[in-house]
């Protein structure tokens, strides 16, 4: 598993925000955006509204039977001549990838972009076992170069700059200085087709699984999955049990909402379909093929009611790019494969709330990614319960904390009558001299620090309202019977 800083998002958040390059960098989502807006303009709204409903309708059939459409792609694949294997975690999801390089002697492995592969981590275990793995999707190459994560789903790389890049070419592949963008992707190029025809075994992603047919499906606009797909000898396919689908005819259902919402593209450049390796009448194709079907805390998120629903997501990025966290803070500092509101859902579902507690929180819960997702997915109401979690335990079985609890029995004396109530604005009022600057707090000893962190707190009046609103002379009204 890759490295895990979920709990250094307020850090990472500060730092992003701090860095002007990267906030440069974050505007671009507006391109993403009005992107999205002119696809589905052209696409028509009425149109749009049916395609999400009928989406998230097989969504929703889909993992009500889960086992009996994971069973029948199993049973497909296998007939088409492929391998599956259920991996229970990703400990088990990599030793199965090692042992398939293992057996085929394999020395270098291509990859194109998987979500699924970065949550396992394979090209770390692959690197342990000697063998060299190459990202071909030219976002992830950059990262791979720079020995980062992806900052962004659908872009990778979104957070580098071209000079920046130039550098990392020039530093680690020793390549001439270059500002031009073509020629930097020139530079990839020229270097991943070595890679193309050197590797033994190809690693891919699965947009979908299609239960009927056994097939995988793969959506890239740079035409690397389908090369990683079919050049090596061996190709491994990696997808979370929820990618799977029915029929193949759903596809003219997922691919509109997919690729509109992603990049606003009518359909990328290359749609590829792969099922089980090369029969004896074709000439390309891989000899062997192997699907690797991952659970990693889903059975968990499918077993809850009020979190399920975040495994209908067919990550196409929509929420990052209207999410206005996301869009100041960035990939990183979710410090996990899965940013943005999507991640801050799956993250913590899959590591636990202890460990990504602060995520569900790095939402100001506006609803913007419920609005595009092209599936309706209510992420507000799943990150309040994974608030809820992380405060008061699931179900309210955190007991509470003893100061807290002190402190909540306080507030409710003091608001339970008048006279309470101004009796402690009184001696607030006294207590706040030390603390005060002009009309605000601006520091609050602790425990109430917290208030103060990153924002002003207003005194307290010295004489409260309803004091100075008894002694204030009101104008009668004109027309009164003592105004005439």
């Amino acid at each position: 598993m890759p490295s895990i800083r979920t709990k250094e998002f307020t850090p990472r958040a500060s730092e992003a925000i701090n860095n002007p390059t990267i906030q440069e960098s974050l505007d671009r989502l507006a391109n993403f955006r009005q992107g999205r807006a002119d696809a589905i303009a052209e696409f028509g709204q009425e149109r749009w509204d049916e395609h999400s409903k009928r989406a998230r309708e097989i969504k929703e059939k889909t993992l009500d039977h889960l086992d009996h459409y994971l069973d029948l792609l199993s049973t497909n694949v296998e007939r088409a001549g492929g391998k599956v294997f259920f991996a229970h975690d990703t400990q088990e999801a990599n030793e199965y990838v090692a042992g398939v390089a293992r057996a085929n002697g394999v020395k270098t492995v291509i990859k194109s972009k998987s979500m699924v592969s970065e949550e396992m981590g394979i090209s770390d275990y692959l690197v342990g076992m000697g063998i060299e793995p190459v990202e071909t999707d030219l976002g992830e190459y950059i990262i791979q170069l720079a020995k980062e994560a992806p900052y962004h789903i659908i872009a990778p790389a979104l957070h580098k700059s071209k000079e920046e890049v130039s550098e990392l070419f020039q530093r680690v592949l020793g390549s001439p200085a270059e500002s031009d963008i073509t020629a930097l992707a020139g530079i990839a190029r020229k270097v991943l087709r070595e890679k193309f025809l050197q590797a033994d075994m190809g690693m891919t992603g699965a947009n979908f699984g299609v239960a009927e047919t056994g097939t995988i499906v793969m959506v890239t606009n740079e035409g690397n999955g389908r090369m990683s797909s079919s050049l090596p000898r061996v190709h491994v396919a990696t997808m979370g049990m929820e990618r799977v689908i029915p029929r193949l005819s759903d596809l003219s259902t997922f691919l509109p909402l997919l690729t509109r919402s992603a990049t606003g593209q009518r359909i990328t450049s290359y749609v590829a379909f792969a099922t089980g390796p090369k029969r004896r009448n074709e000439e390309d194709g891989p000899e062997e093929f192997h699907l690797v079907i991952l659970d990693n805390g889903r059975s968990k998120m499918l077993a809850d009611p009020q979190l399920r629903e975040a495994l209908y997501c067919i990550r196409c990025g929509a929420c990052l790019n209207a999410c206005p966290v996301y869009s100041k803070v960035g990939g990183h500092a979710y410090g996990w494969v899965y940013p943005g509101p999507i991640g801050a859902v799956v993250t913590p579902s899959i590591l636990g709330i202890p460990i990504a507690k602060d995520l569900p929180f790095a939402s100001t819960l506006c609803g913007a990614c419920r609005e595009v997702c092209p599936i309706n997915i209510d992420i507000p109401r799943m990150l309040l319960k994974l608030r809820s979690d992380a405060t008061e335990g699931p179900a309210g079985t955190k007991k509470p904390d003893r100061i807290e609890s002190m402190m909540m029995r306080g507030w409710r004396m003091t608001v339970s009558g008048p006279r309470m109530f101004g009796l402690a604005g009184k001696i607030a009022s006294i207590l706040q001299w030390p603390l005060s600057r002009n009309k605000f707090l601006r520091r609050l000893p602790p425990p109430l620090s917290g208030w103060t962190k990153s924002r002003d707190f207003p005194k307290v009046a010295a004489k409260p309202f309803h004091a100075r609103w008894s002694t204030m002379a009101i104008p009668p009204e004109k027309g009164d019977k003592d105004g005439k």
